[in-house]
């Protein structure tokens, strides 16, 4: 999906009405660039409601920061998007990086990406301790049989929502429809998927750019409510690529990255479990493209049969507890570290093993991602003015409607069909009225996820 730009954070024309308000249809009032402190509050809120995978969290973030408070516009919204799932890393995160990092700088990124991490490590944190010391935790499963038909409803009502800003034209439904038929049933590579939409928008966009550039470029009238980063203001001077600042991101951010991995190995010796974990889970940050399911097998076979750090058993163990904790997903091998260095500590207490060897696979996880952003976005803002590019993005958008469409049957029959082949009855009350309310009523997402979370607790263990 896509994303754009504006200004420095300081003097703005005050708003005519809150940013939470209406706007008046044929008004276009700049609203006040958010503080620090403002961004601050609302990444670490972000953090804490982010469930759903990385299309709900994607719908969230579109619904808080376009729709509501308007701290961007659409476009530029999609057009940060469509950068980050071609990264490898999760695209949620790496998207609320880039969009701190334009209203903020290097530090606005730094927070909004940490803080949508931040909380899903001290929780799986606490539910991996649960787990080595106590064994399951039944309340969880309860939390998370109400939450999985509100995540899908959260999900469904993305593909509404974003299909209907994105697919303008028989061309665009017809790439959409595409990629939903050929990842749905053909099971194709989601990076190929991407590539050769993107492909398919930079050929059409020479020939045909009036059916092709439906997202609209820098310079051109967009209508629509106003936004603090609208689309026809240049990006701010931060965000002006140049060779010497691309030099600094790269040193930075690799001694950032190797430092721990490198102490870690030199203190505990390369051969135990806590560098080795660093080392591998340094080469698998470099591979997950497509989201976490796309890198969870190599992930499994690798962390069960070679290294012997977890079974297979706990391996998915794991991944229901990292289903249940906001975040991205990839948060699992933040598990799977814990229980490697729990079960291998060497010298160290296992608990300190476990809890350093989590924090090290979290570490080279995440990492790379404020690499990618700050070392390619400043070059994808640059690119914000070609017509080139904003076909390409826009067959882009297309695709991601037609995967996250995948998503949301692929979940729809997980959630409301179990594997006993009846309807869940519960289940589809619940996501028929957290899709009504979303999509008619505009409920806030936060109270949908925490409602439908305290209903399935309440289904699960008080009712008889």
């Amino acid at each position: 999906m896509n994303d754009q730009v504006q200004e420095s954070a300081t003097t703005v024309a005050p708003p005519t009405e809150s940013i939470q308000g209406p706007l008046a249809a044929d008004s276009a009032p700049r609203l006040e660039h958010p503080t620090f402190a403002e961004a601050f509050r609302f990444w670490l809120k972000l953090g804490f409601i982010s469930f759903g995978g990385p299309t709900g969290q994607i719908a969230i973030m579109h619904t808080e920061l376009v729709d509501r408070k308007r701290w961007i516009s659409e476009s530029r919204f999609l057009h940060a998007l469509n950068y980050c799932v071609l990264l490898p890393g999760p695209e949620a995160q790496q998207l609320a990086t880039y969009v701190g990092w334009l209203l903020h700088r290097t530090w606005g990124g730094v927070v909004a990406g940490s803080l949508f991490v931040l909380p899903s490590v001290a929780i799986l944190w606490g539910l991996s301790y649960v787990y080595v010391v106590h064994g399951n935790v039944p309340w969880i499963a309860a939390i998370f049989y109400g939450l999985k038909p509100a995540v899908m409803a959260i999900v469904a009502a993305a593909v509404l929502r974003i299909g209907k800003r994105a697919l303008k034209n028989e061309i665009m439904w017809t790439i959409a429809a595409f990629a939903f038929v050929a990842i749905y049933f053909f099971h194709a590579p989601f990076p190929l998927i991407i590539l050769a939409a993107g492909l398919i928008g930079l050929i059409g966009s020479k020939y045909r750019p009036r059916q092709f550039v439906v997202l609209k470029p820098h310079g051109s009238k967009s209508g629509g409510h106003a936004a603090v980063l609208d689309d026809d203001h240049q990006s701010p001077d931060h965000a002006r690529p140049s060779v010497a600042r691309a030099i600094r991101v790269v040193i930075s951010c690799g001694v950032l990255w190797w430092l721990p991995v490198v102490t870690a190995g030199l203190m505990l010796g390369w051969n135990s479990a806590i560098p080795q974990e660093g080392l591998f889970f340094s080469k698998a940050a470099m591979v997950t493209f497509g989201g976490a399911y796309a890198v969870l097998p190599y992930v499994a076979q690798q962390a069960v049969e070679k290294y012997g750090w977890l079974s297979a058993g706990q391996m998915l163990d794991g991944l229901a507890l990292a289903e249940t904790t906001p975040g991205p997903l990839i948060i699992v091998l933040q598990f799977v570290g814990f229980l490697g260095g729990y079960h291998h500590p060497g010298t160290l207490p296992p608990l300190l093993a476990a809890t350093l060897g989590g924090l090290l696979t979290t570490w080279v996880t995440f990492l790379p991602c404020f690499l990618w952003i700050f070392l390619g976005a400043p070059y994808i803002e640059h690119l914000r003015s070609s017509e080139r590019m904003t076909g390409a993005l826009s067959t882009i958008t297309a695709a991601v409607v037609g995967v996250v469409l995948n998503l949301a049957v692929w979940f729809a029959i997980k959630v409301l069909w179990p594997g006993d082949g009846g309807i869940d009855w519960f289940a589809v009350v619940i996501a028929a009225i957290a899709f009504a309310g979303l999509s008619l009523w505009n409920w806030n997402v936060v109270g949908v996820v925490v409602g439908a979370g305290a209903v399935g607790l309440a289904y699960r263990f008080l009712l008889p």
